[in-house]
């Protein structure tokens, strides 16, 4: 007998489903809006007293809030590049922060790991980042280098002026691979790029919604990070609203609540397209907030840099296509990169075997997530005088928290059912808790220690 026949459809129904006819069963659409610095505390649907995120009060009020969710680090690079590979940050080889400077920068992303892109782009999604980068100035380590079709936005670590876009007198602003020069603040063009984006995907479905691809869109904002620097009309609009507040701190609001006004506008441009019902929108932040720039982690202690609680928690929301679940929250503990994990069930995609993240899948279907141990790990490594290069670290597990917040200085423990806000330090009085805690953060640091941070020498 002829097995031809045969093998020819098992190589058709192998090929990866990158222009695959999905038909009623298509999956979401995907889109993951974190933005850079925004504390705990400042949006309004935590309790923010003297600022208004109208919009993302609404995603709250439409989607899953969860409670307890933490940032993967208290900086931005290791937090993206474990938002990317599901891996904790030292394990996709970003223990600090990608820099434009060689001699201070503290990672390069792993080129031996998928990415969120690449996994959902084997399962048939087109799949677009939009905004700031930050884990890569040149390949192997760009965004089309790493799985995405389109990229339109900012390779850097921040930007010197929300206006001028530059870093260090560099432009970084990026389409494609062209360098290009936009005019206007750098919130409103990341905005007006990611409504293009999803307009131009929702056109190439008109007429033919049984071929349409799906599509995944890491949208990444700049703000709040610093400068803090808002717009002229919103910075008069706040003060007209507070009259007499520090300026510090009102032009953090304005900076603020102009972010939660360009978010309005794009989720406002997705239900116009008829895009509510088709996709799944999660926000969160890549940090707490920088107390220095008068920025709000309460009620946790602390902000950006510290694994104490307000360099950590995070403010997360997710919208599934569940409309029985508006409005509900979650208290699951865990660390946004969980989302890569959630995105690449939702898709039905590979996930990495390896992978340290968690899916939420669980809680967008209105159930319990499985009773399972698990322990948070979190790294930073820096330089300067104070860190001279070092890694310090933290780890959770169940009610306690082991964590120093230098190189140098000596661990602490803290119960965090008993004091959340951690003020006692119980490293003397609970030997038997910290000597298993240090255990297990030693098998942490041997796991991370086997991926190079350091780009080849060029």
């Amino acid at each position: 007998m002829n097995n031809t026949p045969l093998l020819l459809i098992l190589l058709i129904v192998s090929i990866p489903l990158k222009n695959c006819c999905w038909g009623a069963e298509r999956p979401p659409n995907l889109v993951l809006i974190i933005v850079d610095d925004l504390g705990y505390g400042d949006v309004s649907y935590q309790g923010a007293p003297d600022l208004e995120t109208p919009h993302l009060d609404q995603l709250a009020a439409e989607g899953i809030v969860f409670t307890q969710m933490r940032a993967n680090c208290t900086v931005c690079s290791p937090t993206r590049a474990a938002i990317m590979t599901a891996r904790y940050a030292d394990r996709s080889g970003v223990p600090g922060v990608i820099r434009t400077q060689p001699e201070n920068s503290w990672g390069y992303l792993s080129p031996n790991l998928s990415t969120l892109a690449d996994r959902l782009g084997d399962a048939g999604y087109h799949s677009a980042a939009i905004g700031k980068w930050h884990l890569g100035l040149r390949s192997p380590n760009t965004p089309l280098d790493r799985g995405f079709d389109f990229f339109h936005g900012f390779l850097g670590d921040m930007m010197d002026d929300y206006y001028t876009h530059l870093r260090g007198g560099i432009n970084f602003m990026r389409l494609g691979r062209e360098t290009i020069q936009p005019q206007g603040h750098a919130t409103e063009l990341f905005t007006d790029w990611a409504i293009d984006y999803v307009a131009d995907r929702t056109a190439l479905s008109d007429g033919d919604a049984e071929s349409h691809q799906p599509f995944f869109l890491y949208l990444a904002y700049n703000a709040p990070h610093f400068p803090i620097q808002p717009p002229d009309e919103w910075l008069k609009k706040t003060q007209l609203a507070h009259p007499g507040m520090e300026l510090k701190r009102a032009k953090n609001i304005a900076l603020v609540e102009h972010l939660d006004h360009n978010i309005g506008r794009f989720l406002r441009r997705l239900d116009e397209l008829g895009l509510r019902e088709k996709t799944v929108v999660a926000f969160t932040s890549d940090n707490g907030g920088s107390l220095p720039h008068a920025q709000r982690n309460l009620p946790w202690r602390d902000g950006k840099q510290s694994h104490y609680d307000g360099g950590l928690r995070v403010p997360m929301i997710v919208r599934s296509t569940d409309p029985s679940l508006a409005g509900t929250e979650s208290d699951y503990i865990g660390l946004n990169f969980d989302l890569h994990a959630t995105f690449v069930e939702l898709a039905g995609a590979k996930p990495d075997p390896e992978a340290d993240a968690v899916s939420l899948v669980p809680i967008l279907q209105g159930k319990m997530m499985p009773k399972q141990t698990r322990e948070l790990y979190f790294v930073r490594r820096e330089g300067g005088n104070r860190y001279v290069g070092g890694a310090y670290h933290a780890l959770i597990r169940g009610d306690w928290k082991l964590l120093r917040n230098d190189p140098y200085s000596p661990l602490q423990l803290y119960n965090l059912n008993d004091d959340p806000y951690e003020t006692t330090d119980l490293i003397d009085q609970r030997p038997r808790v910290a000597k298993e805690l240090k255990q297990s953060l030693r098998k942490h640091l041997q796991r991370g220690g086997r991926v190079p941070w350091q780009s080849p020498a060029e």
